[in-house]
């Protein structure tokens, strides 16, 4: 449209294109676009065929009334047209008078054909979730007496306690190394400890171990998968991950949540779904235990960059922006390492990512809320009573994308920021003055 009126359009040549002569134009009305029909009785607007670009009006084109618009097929004498193509917008107008009734009739059809086919819809959900769980094993809970959780944080206790509660006859045990806290949890009912990290070191080899740890060993960068079976020295201990979108405080509050188990024992992985499934946390399977962890790992230094977004002040569009970058950063490492990319959309992946980047419980958030409003990062840890466990796998991170040779901008300014060797403000410009690229 230029100066307020339609301007008029030109055909292309039927037999061959010129791609650089021409520019696509996309017109968009809330009505459907169809080729036109010799049939229709609806007359064509002609407009001069020497002037390509020649403007009209139509007195019947109003938004009140809308008539059968069609645009007309418009000669070039560079290009001769055999045989046009002529584009209308279909725009039928509504029945006459004595329709009405006819039509307000098969409104209240269209309506119940529509709940018709939800409520079918429905019903085949409902059948197939009761085949499920007909189907579905309990032998697992139902011959486990006796659980052990090792080490005392939030999480560990907010699961330890969701254990306990699956049958009346369980014994849950939390294995800690500060006995202040263990007397705090048997006198008070109550964790007053910020995190504890907790290792058994003599564990029944044929024992499950079920890892709750979201994070990377700094100087090795291996995984929980890695670490837990060198410290029980038993290379073979059965391992299982658990990941998903959970808050402890959530968990421990029994607000519905889902989340996923990963081991490469598939047989392990259903026991884990039995032991921990119930009615208000879903449980999923996977055997892509990299995926599951590296994910978890890494969302926690994103949820620092979300929150360097939210303390400056960058609207809405750059923190989508940006977590939209992480999670593609996130992605590459992880195929590269041998993950697969359904896991990092997953549970475990999206999910969590979603759940730390933007409530405002997120530790991590936290720490970049506040290093994005100007705070000292060793004023922010020191004044903080737990955790925040990107801060120190920020660095990990950056090692293991130069291991593997996976470019990662967002997560690379995150650990910039944390070193002190870069400010906020100068990586959003950094960041936004990177070459253009496509979009992988």
């Amino acid at each position: 449209m230029e100066n307020g009126k339609w301007m008029g359009a030109s055909t292309f040549p039927t037999d061959s294109l010129d791609v650089t002569r021409y520019l696509l134009a996309v017109f968009l009305c809330d009505t459907q676009l169809s080729y036109n029909n010799p049939s229709m009785e609806t007359p064509f607007m002609d407009l001069p065929s020497n002037n390509p670009f020649s403007t009209f009006n139509h007195p019947s084109f109003s938004h009140a009334y809308p008539s059968r618009l069609t645009i007309p097929s418009l000669s070039s004498p560079n290009y001769p047209t055999t045989s046009p193509l002529r584009f209308c917008a279909d725009t039928t107008p509504p029945p006459i008078l004595q329709d009405t009734d006819a039509l307000l009739d098969s409104v209240p059809e269209r309506t119940q054909n529509r709940r018709r086919v939800v409520r079918l819809a429905w019903e085949k959900l409902v059948r197939w979730s009761r085949s499920l769980r007909f189907k579905a094993k309990t032998d697992v809970l139902e011959r486990t007496n006796k659980v052990a959780v090792l080490g005392g944080g939030s999480f560990g206790t907010a699961m330890a306690a969701h254990i306990a509660g699956r049958k009346p006859q369980l014994e849950v045990n939390m294995l800690l190394r500060d006995l202040l806290v263990c007397q705090s949890i048997n006198d008070g009912h109550y964790n007053s400890s910020s995190f504890l990290e907790s290792i058994a070191h003599h564990v029944d080899p044929h024992l499950p171990f079920i890892s709750l740890s979201k994070g990377l060993e700094l100087n090795s960068l291996r995984m929980m998968s890695q670490i837990v079976p060198q410290a029980l020295s038993n290379p073979r201990q059965p391992f299982v991950a658990l990941s998903g979108p959970s808050f402890a405080s959530e968990l421990m509050n029994k607000l519905p949540t889902a989340m996923v188990v990963a081991s490469k024992d598939k047989k392990l992985a259903n026991a884990a779904q039995q032991l921990l499934a119930s009615s208000y946390l879903r449980i999923s399977t996977s055997s892509d235990v990299t995926g599951v962890e590296i994910a978890g790992a890494l969302k926690n230094v994103l949820a620092i960059a979300a929150g360097i977004v939210e303390g400056m002040n960058l609207g809405n569009n750059s923190m989508a922006a940006l977590v939209a970058q992480g999670c593609s950063e996130i992605r590459w490492l992880a195929t590269k390492m041998g993950a697969k990319p359904t896991t990092i959309t997953g549970l475990s992946g999206t999910g969590d990512i979603m759940l730390t980047c933007f409530v405002n419980l997120s530790r991590n958030r936290t720490v970049g809320v506040r290093l994005g409003s100007g705070e000292n990062l060793d004023d922010i840890l020191s004044s903080m009573n737990q955790v925040a466990e990107g801060v120190s796998t920020a660095g990990a991170v950056i090692a293991l994308a130069q291991k593997y040779k996976v470019k990662m901008p967002v997560l690379t300014a995150v650990a910039r920021i944390i070193d002190n060797e870069l400010t906020p403000q100068k990586a959003v410009l950094e960041l936004m003055g990177l070459p253009q690229v496509e979009e992988v």
